[in-house]
This record gives C-alpha cells, structure tokens and sequence, in this order.
C-alpha cells in the first residue's frame, strides 16, 4: 500500500518551467516504479514519464521527451517532475502513480494514484 501526493502545480508562462513533486508514504517506496501522467480536459489520461524502482530506466512520451525530466529520491520517498519549456498543450491536471514491477506507460497498470495537481500553461 502507497499513498501519493502531488504538489508544485501552478500557472506559468509558456517558455516557463515547474517542478512536480510526488511524496509517497509506506516503507516500501523504493520498491516501486513511478510514473506521471496528465488529463486536460475532454480528453484522456494519457502517460508522461516513468522511472523505475532502481532509477536506473526513465520512459518519456514523445510529446514531452527533451523538455521534461523524471527522477526520485527514495531517501526522501518523493518522486519529481521537472518541466521546462513549457506549452499551453501541457495545461492539465498532473497525476503521480505507483506499481510494482517494471517500467510501463499503459495507466491500467498503475494501481495506486494521487489526487493530482493542476498545471496551466498560459501563451
């Protein structure tokens, strides 16, 4: 069992960048891979980034490959998001989520979630 809060959302500029935060609770932390993903509205919860429980593997969608950045710190049981170069296409609401096992981007995959952070881009 884990349970996941986001924080750092915000409104921001495009060309302008922001650090997504995941704090995680449980002593297994480590043991899990993270993964972010986003839903604007009307539209699906679609995957963003992944990172596996070593650190060792990080997936990107392609939309956001070279602008964003995923990486964790387990000590500090939080996973984190950082976004630059930011698009009025990345305007939505940010979702952290947990699962054992290896790095994947379907979302079915990820049973434990938070509760989101709202990222507005503005052009």
């Amino acid at each position: 069992q884990v349970d996941l809060v986001e924080s750092g959302g915000g409104l921001v500029q495009a060309g302008g960048s922001l650090r997504l935060s995941c704090a995680a609770s449980g002593r297994s932390f480590s043991s899990y891979t993270m993964g972010w993903f986003r839903q604007a509205p009307g539209k699906e919860r679609e995957f963003v980034a992944a990172i596996h429980w070593t650190g060792g593997t990080t997936y990107y969608a392609a939309s956001v490959k070279d602008r964003f950045t995923i990486s964790r710190d387990n000590a500090k049981n939080t996973v984190y998001l950082q976004m630059n170069s930011l698009k009025p296409e990345d305007t939505a609401v940010y979702y952290c989520a947990a699962k054992r096992g290896i790095v994947t981007t379907r979302k079915y995959d990820y049973g434990y979630w938070g509760q989101g952070t709202q990222v507005t881009v503005s052009s």
